[in-house]
């Protein structure tokens, strides 16, 4: 039990349902599609039925596993609104695996015919691919091993593969890959990186993932804040009963999915409000620019300024303008909406669903991994705004924001906790260089995140090394000011 946390109260216990049987694999089982995807899919066999139950998979650690399974894997999704909370309990998920504990018993469940979904959040820095180029990583450690371990992967895209490998072999059909994260066209890269690591395997094995799997791209949205202890305190208060393992959301929720599933078998997700279309891109786009995008802006200055959560920065009217000011200017005029969705709207709605005061979404925590987040989230938008002759001077100032950050001092002089997997090497490129110039240079020197284009564009160079200076002499509040007023 933890520290603060209630030790008089019953443990949640799963409600006496039947089970479904399992038809789906989750592969990194986190706050996100507990809060989203797995209600969607208990809905959908509570609206038509079917065997839709979920087996998740802990790729890294047993923590998830071990809070759950006192509660027979039951958890509760709490909603908040501006008007309280609403808990619902979700049963949807019967068992969790620990693959560095077992990996056998993660292939063994990926490779039965009854498994006809295999859906992730495993984060972008999951796919173990090169961000700036879609392409498998080959020099990942995690790649290394599953090459030379074939029982026992580490990476997902290792356990999809070997898994796939073993339906083959026993003549059974592929599963539907599903996959869940921000990365732009999810479904064809994931299957562009399946393919590459299975033509490393066995070019037989890529030749048949290619013609029979499926990669549906899809496109998620609805802001999970990280739990904490005091939510899991007042809970218990309210309900009379401890659990260990809920998930926070808000109200609004939203899923795209392409309509592209082996043998059309998937859940009724149409029957709950999940949009099932022949293209995603349009959507991916746009929630990948308006939504993660101003995120990730929003949170790299709006910590350098001293803000812990979204709602807090964008409560301060520097802020507020600046954001606006990204949507109007910088993002949308490179957008394509997607069919009949007025993008102006759109956007009104994503600002007040930031300024939500009961969504306490921490500004470190949308500001971990940003080598893996920058590529789809802000470069894209910056690399067609100048094909077009405009300087996204906002969104220069945000990725200038990001590499004071990753320099490990905020504006006080205090660390930074920076949580990324290129943090040990942005951190040193950071401190080996002098002055503006010599860090801007340094840090675009990253080909993992900077395609050779944009890093090589004078003008942008010249913008950037202008934006971080001016973090240095003004502080981001400051500048945030003077790029939304010029």
């Amino acid at each position: 039990m933890e520290a603060g946390l209630p030790a008089d109260r019953s443990r949640l216990r799963r409600p006496d349902v039947p089970r479904a049987g399992t038809g789906i694999v989750h592969l990194g089982l986190g706050a996100f599609y507990r809060a989203h995807g797995a209600i969607y899919i208990a809905e959908a066999m509570e609206k038509s039925g079917g065997d839709w139950g979920i087996v998740g998979v802990s790729l890294v650690r047993p923590d998830q596993r071990d809070l759950l399974r006192p509660q027979d894997f039951a958890y509760t999704a709490v909603e908040l609104g501006p008007g309280g909370e609403k808990p619902q309990i979700v049963s949807v998920i019967s068992n969790v695996l620990v693959a560095p504990e077992d990996p056998k018993a993660v292939l063994d469940v990926l490779s039965v015919p009854t498994t006809r979904i295999v859906t992730l959040t495993v984060t972008e820095k999951g796919y173990c691919h090169e961000p700036s180029t879609g392409r498998l990583n080959r020099d990942h450690p995690d790649i290394r091993h599953d090459l030379a371990s074939p029982g026992a992967p580490k990476s997902a895209i290792g356990f999809l593969v070997r898994a796939l490998e073993r339906r083959r072999a026993a003549g059974a059909k592929p599963f539907t890959v599903l996959c869940c994260d921000n990365l732009p066209e999810n479904g064809r890269v994931v299957r562009g990186i399946v393919l590459e690591f299975a033509g490393l395997v066995d070019q037989g094995l890529a030749e048949w993932i290619e013609a029979e799997a499926a990669f549906p791209s899809t496109m998620v949205d609805r802001i999970v804040p990280a739990t904490k202890p005091e939510d899991i305190e007042r809970l218990a208060d309210r309900t009379g009963v401890l659990d260990l393992s809920p998930v926070m959301h808000e109200p609004f929720r939203q899923w795209v999915v392409e309509d592209n599933f082996v043998d059309d078998l998937r859940p009724d997700l149409g029957a709950v409000g999940v949009e099932l279309v022949l293209d995603v891109t349009p959507y991916e786009h746009m929630k990948l620019r308006c939504l993660n995008g101003t995120h990730s802006s929003l949170a790299y200055l709006g910590y350098l300024a001293g803000h812990e959560t979204i709602s807090d920065t964008v409560a301060d009217p520097v802020f507020a303008a600046f954001v606006r000011r990204l949507w109007s200017n910088e993002i949308v005029p490179v957008l394509h909406a997607p069919p009949g969705v007025d993008l102006g709207a759109y956007t009104s709605s994503l600002f007040e669903r930031y300024a939500n005061p009961a969504i306490r979404h921490r500004t470190w925590q949308i500001a971990m991994d940003g080598s893996q987040k920058l590529p789809q989230r802000i470069l894209g938008t910056v690399m067609e705004s100048l094909t077009a002759g405009r300087m996204p001077r906002g969104l220069i100032l945000a990725i200038a924001a990001w590499m004071r950050y990753v320099g490990g001092l905020d504006e006080k002089g205090q660390p930074i906790d920076v949580r990324d997997p290129l943090a040990a090497e942005l951190r040193a490129l950071s401190d080996g260089a002098v002055g503006a110039e010599e860090k801007v240079s340094a840090l675009l020197g990253v080909g993992k995140i900077f395609p050779a284009d944009l890093a090589g564009h004078a003008a942008f160079r010249e913008a950037l090394v202008k934006s971080y200076r001016g973090l240095i002499e003004k502080g981001a509040r400051e500048m945030t000011k003077d790029v939304t007023n010029a």
